[in-house]
């Protein structure tokens, strides 16, 4: 069991100067706010900032400092009042949560932020916990990613960065976005409208985020121009994918065979992320999720990695998280 009132020192390296200047504030303001309140000392060391104190306020005051410093990439001016906002915040967060951040490095951590941030035209992301900066690193360096989780978690959110990012360096020259719709049972033809306005309601979260990164209007051009498709699973069928980012959400609505269908779309130079919940199952019949099978079976694959979110891990309202903890640990009784 980690002592969390042991001596600890952690460094954060900041590589952007200009955001370093606004997370330690005028005369180190935000720095010293912070030593006040935690019982740190936070020491600046050109683009390092080295944080000593007890295990649990060094974590504290290192979420802190990452959390202003991805706030400064939206171009808001940083002052006190961001700081004692991102302090309440992790201080309301579960206490289980600095227990997990422990485990990764039990001397010295620190965080670079090249590898994590993600780039796109118009917003930085950047990982918000330790989960998600370990799901970034997972994006990057495999070609098949499982993330399955609560929603809140990022999943989708830091997936459709990363293939706007990709798009944007020509590392591709597409993005799909699909999922399964259950609620309509893929039968789109018989729903009024376009194929995009009938998807609409159900890939809504993705227009939501691509928009965000890249603009309504360009987004709109690219839909047009087919660099980036939105399309229900059902309309991959057949298909070999190459030179593409694709993104399954919603996939514990899968059948198995459905899920096979779409990984057996990978074609050269693609990469395929696929997310989702499997506390939230809809499928008919009590049919297997295709995610729950797909997790079991591709576990120890190389080149395919599979990353678990909790509860812990929700970054919406405070309340949210708590909420999918009494609704875990319930479940967790009934099985």
């Amino acid at each position: 069991m980690t002592n969390k009132n042991k001596a600890e020192k952690l460094n954060i390296e900041l590589d952007n100067k200009d955001y370093l200047l606004q997370v330690c504030g005028v005369n180190d303001s935000n720095l010293k706010f912070l030593e006040e309140r935690l019982k740190v000392q936070i020491i600046p060391r050109g683009n390092t900032l080295s944080i000593l104190g007890t295990t649990h306020d060094s974590y504290i005051a290192y979420n802190v400092i990452y959390s202003i410093y991805e706030l400064c990439a939206t171009g808001l001016d940083i002052s006190v009042d961001h700081v004692k906002s991102a302090l309440k915040i992790e201080k309301n967060k579960e206490k289980s949560q600095s227990k997990d951040i422990l485990k990764e490095n039990k001397n010295e951590q620190t965080f670079n932020t090249n590898n994590k941030l993600i780039v796109t035209p118009l917003i930085k992301v950047a990982p918000r916990t330790p989960a998600q900066k370990e799901y970034i690193e997972k994006l990057r360096k495999n070609t098949v990613s499982f993330s399955v989780g609560p929603a809140g978690t990022g999943k989708t959110y830091l997936a459709t960065a990363l293939a706007v990012e990709k798009l944007m360096r020509k590392e591709i020259s597409k993005i799909v976005l699909t999922r399964p719709v259950v609620e309509a049972g893929e039968n789109l033809g018989f729903l009024p409208g376009t194929l995009e306005e009938k998807i609409d309601p159900y890939l809504r979260p993705f227009f939501d985020a691509i928009n965000e990164m890249i603009g309504a209007e360009k987004v709109q051009k690219l839909i047009e121009q087919s660099v980036i498709e939105i399309a229900p699973l059902a309309y991959m069928r057949g298909r070999t994918i190459k030179n593409s980012f694709m993104l399954l959400d919603e996939a514990q609505n899968t059948t198995t065979m459905q899920m096979k269908m779409f990984l057996t779309r990978l074609g050269e130079n693609s990469q395929m992320v696929v997310t989702g919940d499997l506390s939230q199952i809809d499928l008919p019949y009590k049919q297997k999720s295709g995610l729950q099978d797909a997790v079991d079976r591709l576990d120890n694959i190389d080149d395919i990695t599979i990353l678990k979110f909790t509860a812990k891990d929700v970054i919406r309202h405070e309340l949210v998280s708590k909420i999918v903890q009494a609704y875990e640990t319930e479940e967790t009784k009934e099985d």
